[in-house]
């Protein structure tokens, strides 16, 4: 294929101009350069965005491909230098708290007075309205508010963050993602940006919505019968086995159990009367402690095969640091490098996105060099 026959990214000639710190913001513009936009990061003078200290690694995985400026925004002429640069950006991204931006006069109505093509992206804690928003607040605190924590953890057990990803930071940096898509895809229909309030409790709450379903169709309205249907599913869970390591096993729809029962000795509940949900769900607690009994006695590969085998749902649980030599993600060139810990590409494969072009986070004013 010719130089001139490769297709550019879907988001080349796009420009952000991106505010944030810490995890969210900076994950979701380090989507946008991974898909070919330019994404300038702004920093405060003189050590740039507090995560290059805290978390280097952090800092690391969520900026490559970006260009730094730093810029004191309390300073009339540093403040102008970054407001002409946003002359000529498409999206722009900020999360600090409501108000912050106003007081420089860079918020989404000033700068889309002169500029309203502008795609204007505020992600925060609560959003920009009601009476929490300018609560601080990290991952666990949006959990709790958007009624995920009351439902995590074990089910005997107290809430939990149980989850080991900041699941609402992570959440709301897709929502944006995918919002800001769809605003540059509307601009270009109607010529005009907008202003997207992303709030990650929010986000975490419309994440709640296939549980929600599921709680009304079943009655469970007590916070108890809620986490009942939540935690405790039979044949469903990560079952240790002889060698010291794990197998997930999701058995739920009455064929796979079905499959299940052909592979392992799970009586007294391989029989007829457990053939339907509803009946093994009823005791799921001892259809689990029979599987993790019948599993104490195998290794987890001899498992893994087995299942396989039965075509039952089932993965071996991997440790983060052997996941880059796992055969299904190293055969899709999942990762950026081949050493301990890679960070991994932009999932999803896209005509014009070329893994591993970004290059490492940027050096503090890589825009001025």
């Amino acid at each position: 294929m010719s130089a001139a026959s490769v297709p550019q990214p879907p988001l080349a000639g796009i420009t952000v101009v991106d505010f944030s710190e810490l995890l969210p913001g900076p994950f979701f513009t380090q989507s946008l350069a991974e898909l070919g936009a330019r994404v300038i990061k702004i920093e405060r003078p003189p050590g740039g965005d507090n995560v290059r200290r805290m978390g280097p690694g952090v800092f690391e995985a969520v900026n490559r491909g970006k260009q730094s400026l730093l810029a004191d925004l309390k300073d009339d002429a540093q403040r102008a230098e970054v407001r002409a640069l946003i002359a000529t950006a498409d999206v722009v991204v900020e999360s600090y708290r409501p108000g912050v931006m106003a007081r420089l006069g860079l918020d989404a109505a000033s700068l889309r007075a002169d500029f309203p093509r502008l795609v204007y992206v505020s992600l925060s804690g609560y959003g920009q309205t009601g009476p929490w928003a300018d609560l601080p607040g990290h991952d666990i605190n949006y959990l709790a508010a958007a009624g995920v924590l009351a439902v995590s953890g074990v089910p005997d057990g107290g809430p939990a963050q149980s989850f080991g990803l900041p699941v609402a930071d992570l959440c709301g940096a897709m929502y944006a993602l995918s919002s800001t898509l769809a605003a540059l895809y509307q601009r270009q229909h109607t010529g005009q940006g907008q202003h997207l309030d992303v709030a990650l409790a929010d986000c975490a709450l419309h994440w709640m919505n296939p549980r929600v379903g599921a709680w009304r169709e079943a009655g469970a309205h007590s916070l108890e019968a809620q986490r009942e249907a939540t935690l405790v599913k039979p044949a469903y869970g990560a079952f240790a086995c002889r060698d010291g390591r794990h197998v997930s096993i999701a058995a739920l729809e009455d064929h796979f159990w079905a499959r299940l029962c052909e592979a392992l000795d799970l009586a007294p509940y391989g029989g007829e009367a457990f053939r339907a949900m509803k009946a093994r769900k009823s005791v799921a607690g001892a259809i689990n402690a029979r599987i993790a009994e019948v599993l104490a006695d195998r290794d987890a590969d001899e498992v893994f095969a087995l299942l396989q085998k039965h075509d039952v749902p089932a993965a071996p649980v991997v440790e983060p640091s052997r996941v880059a030599a796992l055969p299904q993600f190293a055969q899709r060139d999942k990762f950026e490098a081949s050493d301990v810990l890679p960070v991994s590409r932009y999932p999803v494969p896209m005509a014009g996105v070329q893994p591993g072009r970004l290059g490492g986070a940027p050096a503090l004013d890589s825009a001025r060099n």
